[in-house]
């Protein structure tokens, strides 16, 4: 029986989330980092096999707002939960239930979705009994269809995940073809690494400040090469002097960094383009979040 449907991966920044739907895919379409606030739209993925087609809702990690982009974060986040057919909550291995963590499950008893629960990072942990003990204490809730210890890192127990969405999900048609992947524009996936590039190689608050607008996508006709010209905010005038470096060297890393990845998902050589602009404060301001791509 092909089966079909919807599901939205919700957990606190940083549990995994993008790193999960990668593997998953097979390709990189959500931008993976070690900071806060990496993704920041409702990114919609698709997984197909003879057996049923998933289409997925990676979104901003659930936290509480600082601003109006933290304010539309949270509200796509939450929006999600009672649209689709299954929940996948995502945690990791900490001994405790965090804040933001139950914050969660507080939001998650309020809605009628059926909820997986994954337990990240296994591979972090000192031995079995240490993984077998936090997942009793998820399981003991009774909150959970099921839940799951995995390692998103290294592709740990999926078979099991996927196995667990279908035997939950309801006949169904096939929505997509099956050769597609993300309804993501092709420019929004480019913005999206080149903002990735960004968090990898800067520190402090500078990258949370980083907006991506593609501005050009055009082929050489001579050359062959594909032309991508940006343009990359900063909200302050001296955090712009930093994102270029010391004679363009930041800059530069980021743009090679960029061009590389780029390449890879066009499959084609790539001339990139980068200048670095001001735009004050956007993220309090709820013109400029939209402006920016975040409706």
């Amino acid at each position: 029986m092909f089966k079909s449907g919807f599901i939205t991966v919700i957990g606190r920044p940083n549990v995994g989330k993008s790193t999960l739907l990668n593997g998953l895919i097979g390709e990189k379409i959500s931008i993976i980092s070690d900071k806060p606030q990496t993704t920041r739209n409702k990114i919609q993925m698709v997984l197909t096999n003879e057996y049923m087609q998933v289409v997925f809702l990676d979104t901003p990690g659930i936290q509480m707002p600082k601003n109006k982009l933290g304010d539309y974060m949270l509200s796509v986040s939450k929006s999600t939960l009672n649209e689709v057919d299954i929940v996948t909550f995502m945690v990791d291995m900490s001994d405790d239930i965090g804040k933001l963590d139950q914050y969660i499950i507080d939001i998650l008893d309020g809605v009628n979705t059926k909820v997986i629960l994954l337990v990240n990072k296994i591979d972090t942990a000192e031995n079995q009994e240490q993984v077998e003990k936090i997942v009793l204490k998820y399981k003991s809730m009774n909150k959970f269809e099921k839940v799951i210890p995995i390692s998103a890192l290294e592709q740990t127990n999926y078979q099991e995940y996927l196995d667990t969405v279908y035997s939950l999900l309801e006949e169904g048609p096939q929505y997509y073809p099956s050769d597609m992947i993300t309804d993501q524009p092709e420019r929004n996936i480019i913005a999206e690494i080149i903002r990735e590039k960004v968090l990898k190689n800067m520190y402090d608050e500078i990258p949370h400040g980083i907006a991506v607008e593609v501005l050009k996508i055009s082929e050489n006709e001579e050359t062959g090469k594909m032309q991508i010209e940006v343009n990359l905010y900063v909200e302050q005038n001296s955090h712009k002097g930093m994102v270029i470096g010391k004679g363009g060297t930041m800059l530069k890393k980021i743009g090679t960094q960029s061009r590389r990845d780029i390449e890879n998902l066009l499959d084609t050589k790539v001339n990139l383009k980068i200048w670095v602009k001001v735009a004050k404060d956007w993220r309090k301001k709820d013109s400029r979040v939209k402006d920016f791509g975040y409706r």
